[in-house]
């Protein structure tokens, strides 16, 4: 330890790493040259030039060839690019063509401070509509599949309202029940936008936070996103050869179109 102290208080390596490392700026200089980082690349000289004193001194001693044949006999891959460590080292080239040995990559090169800032956006087209917020990741406010059968407030809702709207509507009783239903269970009212840290209006629906989740605006929401079309099976498109096939056969048509799943004869041989 006091040789390796000894090493870095007598070099320039120090001095020459302030020059081109990144420093601290203020708010105040952001967006001017002071808070350009001025580092641009890995240095090349070691921060511990001490490190593999050992191995020199064997290599000074027994020569290249020997040590080499000592190494090779003693250390596990002593070639390999990595030196079995898990961050490689910033000078660490690693051959990336088979053709071309001289093609190599080095770790964070280029650095990440000569890349242009990273782009936050608002919107992103690729995540649905274009007005969607990228970040906003939440499912339980359009999980129309689940919306009747998972929550135990809003379980078997539709089929309530169906049973209500039968019933007289002129009775006072079936009012009141209707007054009730639409209410809702009056349960996660939420926090109308106001949290520990003050008032916020971020998301005007409440549906990003947790705290500020509503019943009613998660009613709207899956609403909005309940499905409007019809599905269509696969079978569909091949109807007119399905019909012909049976027709063909003087067979009545079946339901549908058959062909999926079906078992092997040799499969509903019993086996005992």
């Amino acid at each position: 330890m006091l040789r390796a102290t000894l090493v870095l208080r007598n070099s320039n390596f120090k001095k020459h790493t302030a020059d081109i490392t990144a420093k601290a700026v203020s708010r105040a200089d952001l967006g001017t040259p002071a808070a350009k980082p001025t580092a641009t690349a890995a240095p090349e000289e070691t921060m511990m030039p001490w490190n593999g004193w050992f191995s020199s001194f064997l290599k000074d001693k027994l020569g290249d060839e020997k040590y080499e044949k000592v190494r090779e006999l003693i250390l596990y891959r002593p070639n390999d690019y990595t030196g079995f460590e898990q961050m490689p080292r910033p000078n660490t080239k690693l051959s990336i063509s088979d053709k071309d040995p001289n093609l190599t990559h080095k770790f964070r090169q280029p650095s990440p401070g000569s890349q242009p800032p990273v782009e936050l956006r608002e919107t992103d087209a690729s995540f649905g509509n274009a007005g969607d917020d990228p970040y906003d990741v939440t499912y339980y406010k359009r999980d129309t599949g689940r919306r009747y059968t998972s929550d135990p407030a809003s379980l078997h809702r539709d089929l309530e309202k169906i049973k209500l709207e039968l019933l007289p509507e002129d009775d006072p009783r079936v009012q009141e029940a209707l007054e009730e239903f639409e209410k809702g269970p009056g349960s996660s009212p939420g926090n109308k936008g106001t949290f520990a840290t003050g008032k916020s209006d971020f998301d005007p629906t409440g549906l990003r936070a947790t705290m500020s989740t509503n019943f009613e605006a998660t009613e709207a929401s899956l609403d909005a996103n309940m499905p409007d079309h019809l599905p269509t099976p696969t079978w569909m498109s091949e109807q007119e050869e399905i019909v012909a096939w049976y027709e063909e056969r003087d067979l009545p048509v079946s339901i549908g179109g058959t062909g999926y799943g079906n078992i092997p004869i040799g499969a509903r041989v019993a086996r005992w």
